[in-house]
């Protein structure tokens, strides 16, 4: 028995890495079992070790992954949002949840059964080489992660978060962050005093923060900011020590 997903399902479906280039039969064909739920902000969705036998699509909202540290606090693994999916490798590997999830901000969620999606695998076997090279795809994103966590500055990192939440090729938008910027500060590897100097100084690139809103009015700008090659120089800061720091701060500076 097929899933008939609604329009809104299948736009979001599409933004999945894991998905990517499926045809929507082909989506509702491994969306067999698959079932939508509404999740207020901290329902726990599974814990460290119990049996990987779901996975997860972010409809809408936000999802944290973190491990519980020694001293009791969270050591935040990662965060999901709209077109994101989570918890697939664990349902592969069958090893059980290697994380904890909760959900940060009410969010709506795709839960996908591994066995109807694992049976539907072996039973085409295309389905498995067309996922095996979306999954590839998926880990080439991570070492690109990877690679902004170790050599882009704090205000690189943010701004390059902050356009992965816009429509391709949109000159500007307005997106919606989560009311806890402590999650994001974690995803972002900085501390949440970073967090704001950061978004302040990208004023200079059309970043405006209202509450949970962030209005982006120059995105091509912010771009060419990511990628190192705009030379409009940054607003001044204070240092950590009270201090003013340089009027002009180099996009490479790592702070």
């Amino acid at each position: 028995m097929t899933v008939r997903f609604t329009r809104e399902t299948l736009n979001t479906l599409r933004q999945v890495p894991l998905f990517t280039g499926l045809a929507d039969d082909t989506l509702a064909l491994l969306g067999r079992g698959a079932q939508e739920r509404g999740c207020p902000r901290g329902t726990r969705l599974f814990a460290q070790g119990e049996p990987a036998d779901r996975f997860y699509v972010v409809l809408d909202g936000w999802v944290k992954l973190y491990r519980d540290s020694p001293d009791g606090s969270e050591c935040m693994v990662g965060l999901f949002s709209e077109g994101e999916s989570f918890a697939e490798a664990a349902m592969f590997d069958r090893l059980g949840f290697p994380v904890n999830a909760a959900v940060a901000e009410d969010a709506r969620l795709l839960v996908f059964p591994a066995e109807h999606f694992l049976e539907t695998l072996r039973e085409h076997h295309g389905l498995t080489l067309n996922l095996l090279a979306n999954l590839t795809g998926m880990l080439r994103g991570m070492v690109v992660q990877l690679d902004q966590l170790t050599n882009q500055s704090t205000h690189q990192r943010l701004a390059a978060f902050l356009i992965s939440l816009c429509p391709d090729d949109a000159a500007s938008a307005t997106v919606c962050l989560p009311c806890d910027k402590m999650l994001i500060a974690a995803r972002l590897g900085m501390k949440p005093e970073s967090f704001s100097r950061a978004m302040a100084r990208l004023r200079a690139f059309g970043v405006r923060c209202e509450r949970n809103c962030v209005h982006l009015d120059d995105l091509p700008a912010l771009c060419a900011f990511t990628r190192g090659v705009e030379s409009r120089p940054l607003p001044a800061c204070h240092g950590l020590n009270g201090t003013r720091a340089a009027g002009i701060v180099s996009s490479r500076t790592m702070t």
